[in-house]
């Protein structure tokens, strides 16, 4: 009996592999929740099963809304018609639409694309109704003027992306077979079909999937949404006592901060060159650079280096560093706290100019004086041979970390970027925010060894940021100028940063971290850059670096509706799935009444 069953089945694979063609090469749009709503995509628990359509033009539309005569359809789309217009049209008209399916270019669209909003974070920082009101929402500056909003719309069915190679070809192939109309005439079956699987546990809002989370009426209860959460890395410049938690007396901290994380409109194609990439690699350099310098002439005061993650939703790990300073929770607390420079994007200079960003209504309170840090700054500056800009006072601070800290206590504080008002950056949390919109690339000749150490023209412009950076915070903690103008970042560090965070990870550096994950890599690559190694063969390194929790307090309160603190969760999915196969006038019955579905149109 078990060598019939291991027959059949064998025989019944096979016969699969013969109908089915699988897409290996896919990425999902997948389901996220806050304390309101849910967005994202998602299919039905079985799949979604559509007859391709190639989406030639927008006008094309249609036929996949109305005229079409084999509904549902699976709509493939190429990058230029990957717009707000299409999408909203075809979500509209959802009872005709299985699913989606965006071919991924090969290279970067020339027009820029943003699927997040025009204003990031903007109920969660610090303009308010109760604080600059006039500044809040964006009512002055537009910061990403390019946003669509597509990555906070709910769709009802599954949105993949899809690379442009073989895979693709055999697609569009398929359907110039099967599927085109020709000379007005509808196709005849069979039909050229693609089945998507991208199904999600959780529904409704954050407050709804926790609740079901608590449900333990079963042995293994299922788990059907996570909050959002990492860990924020950190690193001071001299040794703080992390277990005694709270406020240090005679202690005082500069705060250098950057961001980790960074989005897209899918799961896990998320490169955040620009808006991520280029802050925390300069700060990761301007840390090396400082090393000497801290241990042989230590300034008055420590310099904490800060790496949030989760700042894309609504400020997670600054949040929750600021809510664990307020309650004894961290190593210093926010009276600990003397200023705070933090680094957002600066990979896109345009002119050699960075612009310094500081919020006007702190520095009207007397306790506030950031003149001495944009002074420090500015001197770097000078040195390097950058020209920095000074923001005016009729303008907010960016979105960034440093508005968490201003929520709860007055910091002199500044926010260096490469924009004066509107992001620079044109492709803002998407996928095309990549290695190719920094211009980070390589001569045809070199080995991926000899990229790994190619300076490039990307990577000497941060290490001039870099550069300022570190002698502004050397200058800002108490040090001598004498000794901050001998500190330099290293270019080939910065190379050797950029190739292996945008280009390929698995490389002889980054294996030396013996760590895949990426936040443990970045904890291992700043103990590298800052610490001091402790035996000659250099395998041990005696670091201050530590990871604090980067989640949320909405959810150690288990206040899910909250105003306050980010509420984002992610709901848990099945295996993610895409096959073709050619769809019969049987099995296209079968489909539709097999789920609930009316035919459409009397052929059937």
């Amino acid at each position: 009996m078990g060598f019939f069953v291991l027959l059949a089945s064998v025989i019944c694979n096979s016969v699969e592999k013969k109908i089915y063609v699988n897409l290996n090469n896919t990425v999902p749009c997948v389901r996220l929740l806050n304390a309101t709503h849910q967005i994202g995509c998602q299919s039905s628990l079985s799949g979604n099963v559509g007859v391709v359509h190639v989406l030639e033009s927008e006008e094309n539309l249609e036929w996949v809304l109305s005229s079409g005569p084999h509904p549902p359809y699976v709509v493939i789309l190429d990058s230029p018609l990957f717009t707000r217009s299409v999408m909203m049209k075809l979500k509209n008209g959802s009872r005709r639409v299985a699913g989606i399916a965006v071919v991924a270019p090969n290279a970067n669209p020339p027009e820029g694309f943003s699927p997040h909003t025009t204003c990031p974070n903007e109920n969660t920082g610090v303009y308010s109704e109760d604080y600059d009101p006039i500044f809040a929402h964006c009512n002055i500056t537009v910061w990403n003027p390019l946003g669509n909003g597509l990555s906070y719309e709910e769709f009802d069915f599954p949105i993949f992306s899809l690379k442009d190679d073989n895979e693709t070809q055999v697609i569009r192939q398929c359907y110039l077979d099967h599927n085109r109309a020709a000379n007005g005439t509808a196709p005849q079956y069979p039909l050229c079909a693609i089945e998507l699987f991208s199904h999600m546990s959780a529904v409704t809002d954050t407050a709804t999937c926790m609740r079901r989370n608590d449900i333990n009426f079963s042995i293994s209860p299922e788990i059907v949404c996570d909050p959002l959460g990492d860990y924020n890395v950190w690193a001071s410049t001299r040794p703080l006592n992390n277990t005694a938690k709270g406020h240090k007396m005679w202690e005082s901290v500069v705060i250098a901060a950057a961001r980790l994380d960074s989005r897209s409109f899918f799961f896990d194609i998320a490169p955040g060159a620009e808006s991520g990439v280029s802050g925390f690699i300069t700060l990761l350099a301007a840390a090396h650079a400082l090393r000497n310098a801290t241990q042989q002439a230590p300034p008055n005061r420590t310099i904490l280096y800060t790496l949030f993650q989760g700042e894309t939703f609504d400020y997670i790990g600054s949040s929750r560093m600021v809510y664990d300073m307020q309650n004894n929770q961290f190593a210093v607390d926010l009276n600990n706290v003397h200023s705070f420079l933090e680094i957002g994007q600066v990979g896109l200079r345009s002119d050699s100019k960075l612009w310094l960003h500081s919020d006007q209504l702190s520095r009207k309170n007397t306790s506030v004086n950031d003149e001495k840090l944009i002074e420090n700054l500015q001197s770097a500056a000078g040195r390097v041979g950058i020209s920095v800009g000074e923001v005016g006072f009729s303008q907010p601070l960016p979105p960034s970390s440093f508005q968490r800290f201003l929520r709860a206590k007055p910091i002199p504080g500044v926010v260096i970027e490469d924009h004066q008002s509107a992001f620079t950056n044109r492709f803002y949390a998407s996928m095309y925010d990549n290695a190719e919109y920094l211009n980070v690339s390589y001569p045809s000749n070199l080995t991926l060894e000899e990229q790994l150490e190619w300076v490039t023209d990307t990577a000497q412009a941060l290490t001039e940021v870099a550069t300022i950076v570190a002698q502004a915070l050397y200058k800002q903690a108490g040090g001598q100028d004498v000794e901050a103008r001998g500190i330099t970042a290293d270019p080939k560090m910065v190379a050797r940063m950029l190739y292996s965070f945008l280009i390929r990870s698995n490389n002889s550096w980054f294996q030396q971290l013996h760590s895949s994950e990426p936040t443990l890599l970045v904890q291992y690559l700043l103990a590298n850059l800052t610490g001091s190694t402790v035996n000659r063969e250099g395998f041990c390194t005696r670091s201050t670096v530590r990871l604090s929790k980067a989640l949320s307090p909405a959810f150690e309160l288990r206040d899910y509706t909250s105003k306050e603190y980010s509420t984002w969760t992610e709901s848990r999915w099945k295996p993610f799935k895409g096959r073709i196969f050619l769809l019969s006038l049987f099995s296209k019955a079968d489909m539709l009444f097999s789920s609930g579905r009316e035919p459409t149109n009397a052929t059937y």
